[in-house]
């Protein structure tokens, strides 16, 4: 298995994401090849203070990189040498199996579309972002790529988060939920009720509507939206956590009886907090491209990147795209819908 990771757009420099490769890598001997991709020198002059060496790890010189603030598909086409542009290459010319980057979500996506291609039949990729819950997870999904939808791309995403759901985090049969302002047929705007007429056609077990309140209950495991709204959820889902967490601190030091009580409580706390910890789940999955693409979050840590490794090589292991592809056609053919050509690589 041969991953290509973009070493040059997380927060915290590329030793960071380099250190976080070598823990992958020491604990997977099914990885053949890692594909660090970005300043050489930045890379090479990183390698030697980790005591890093190890035959399958291969440097990809790219020289430009796409910032935060650049126009994702205009940054692309112009900084022909950036490193995600050149990531995506090795997985579109078969050199790499899958990508990960830590950098520009819209650069990334850009990439992921015109680079690596989408899926026959794939009229949009989208994001999709892992939450977790008490017990377990769901999948939200657009999490933020695709602003403006039709109802198509609704019903296309939750097939390709049902198959997400069923092959990675193993749920036999994922409740599919459309996010909406009430549980009822009728209600929601045109989009949602033309996506839930489209969905109940096709072959997920669909349980209609769901509202907010429903998403952190044991009551749907793939949530379908478009990025606006997603986008939205996942932000205020994550910034809850952190609100949360630092409002339990505050209180439960307060004074000595409460601190006594947190003593006692701490590994009840620490479990919580594992839980909670995005760094288990290493990143999002962009679903509906030729090859698995992941994008983690730009302030991940050592620990973050070597488990996207992980998530990554387990997604491709599960061979999630080809899933998709047949779910797809099967879902095209249900509501008659005539193939998408993908974009042509560039």
């Amino acid at each position: 298995m041969r991953i290509a990771v973009d070493v040059m757009g997380g927060d915290h420099g590329c030793g960071v994401v380099i250190a976080g490769v070598k823990r992958a890598l020491e604990d997977n001997k099914n990885l053949s090849a890692i594909f660090l991709v970005g300043d050489k020198d930045k890379i090479h002059a990183a390698l030697p203070p980790r005591g890093f060496r190890d035959h399958r790890v291969r440097v990809i010189h790219a020289s430009e990189v796409i910032e935060m603030d650049d126009k994702p598909v205009v940054a692309l086409r112009k900084k022909k040498d950036s490193s995600i542009g050149r990531a995506a290459e090795l997985v579109s010319n078969g050199e790499a199996d899958a990508l990960i980057s830590l950098g520009n979500t819209g650069g990334l996506f850009a990439a992921a579309t015109f680079k690596i291609g989408r899926i026959p039949g794939v009229d949009r990729g989208c994001i999709s972002a892992v939450i977790p819950r008490q017990g377990n997870e769901f999948v939200l999904l657009d999490a933020g790529a695709n602003i403006e939808c039709k109802p198509l791309h609704l019903a296309q995403f939750a097939v390709m988060g049902n198959v997400y759901s069923r092959e990675i985090l193993k749920r036999k049969s994922p409740r599919v939920g459309i996010l909406s302002i009430g549980t009822e047929d009728s209600k929601g705007n045109d989009l949602t009720l033309e996506t839930f007429k489209l969905c109940q056609k096709l072959n997920l077990n669909f349980i209609g509507n769901i509202e907010g309140h429903d998403l952190f209950k044991d009551h749907v495991d793939v949530v379908v939206c478009d990025g606006f709204v997603g986008n939205i959820v996942l932000k205020t889902s994550e910034s809850l956590a952190v609100a949360m967490f630092s409002m339990l601190k505050r209180e439960l030091t307060q004074n000595a009886k409460r601190q006594i009580g947190a003593f006692l409580a701490k590994e009840a706390f620490r479990a919580i907090r594992r839980r909670m910890d995005p760094e288990v789940y290493g990143g999002a999955p962009l679903l509906g491209f030729n090859s698995v693409v992941l994008k983690a979050h730009g302030s991940a840590r050592e620990r973050a990147v070597a488990s996207a490794i992980r998530v990554t090589s387990e997604t491709v292991k599960n061979h999630i795209h080809q899933m998709i592809a047949n779910d797809i056609a099967a879902a095209n053919k249900i509501l008659d819908v005539a193939d998408v050509p993908a974009p042509a690589n560039s």
